[in-house]
């Protein structure tokens, strides 16, 4: 039998028919079964959960059926409370599915703490742009010592506590400078 022939058979149309109606039939059981299994016509809207707490924000994802993980802190941002959400994805008013993670990022209890740099024998103006450009906050208290170099710096403080290079401050904490005034022993 040639193939035109076998092309012009009954057989063969027949076994074309059989192929695109189990194709046709599979298609149907395909998406009848996604369907049922990725709850497609499910919506739920994810809640705000700024400013709340951890427990807090558990109990409301609870009862709309969702889970969630606690992604590392970020930096502290003070007009939240501390270990409360800051950031969530997805974000509220998105639609989601049951059983969906929502990752929550969470406001660190304080500042993180920053080493104090070895700033003695420098200039004030040095001092200031170095203690600024790592978080600090420079005081405009300054303290005087009987010293040769004027405005060079000889010791920091903290709440009127001197502070040594390589001890640990939070970030934004005020540090005053001890510098000397320029005037011989």
């Amino acid at each position: 039998m040639s193939i035109l022939k076998f092309l012009k058979s009954k057989t063969f149309f027949k076994q074309i028919a059989f192929a695109i109606i189990g194709l046709v039939i599979f298609v149907f059981f395909l998406k009848f079964w996604l369907g049922v299994t990725t709850n497609h016509d499910q919506k739920i809207q994810v809640p705000d959960l700024h400013k709340l707490t951890i427990t807090e924000a558990e109990r409301t994802l609870k009862e709309l059926n969702l889970d969630f993980i606690v992604i590392d802190s970020a930096s502290y941002n003070p007009t939240y409370p501390k270990k409360s959400v800051i950031e969530q994805n997805p974000e509220e008013g998105d639609f989601v599915k049951e059983k969906r993670k929502i990752y929550l990022t969470l406001n660190p209890s304080k500042y993180r703490d920053i080493t104090i740099p070895d700033l003695n024998g420098r200039t004030k103006r040095q001092a200031i742009s170095e203690l600024q450009a790592i978080g600090f906050i420079v005081g405009t208290d300054f303290t005087y010592v009987n010293d040769i170099g004027k405005d060079v710096v000889r010791g920091l403080r903290h709440k009127d506590k001197i502070i040594n290079a390589n001890d640990k401050l939070p970030k934004n904490s005020i540090i005053e400078l001890v510098l000397g005034d320029g005037e011989r022993n």
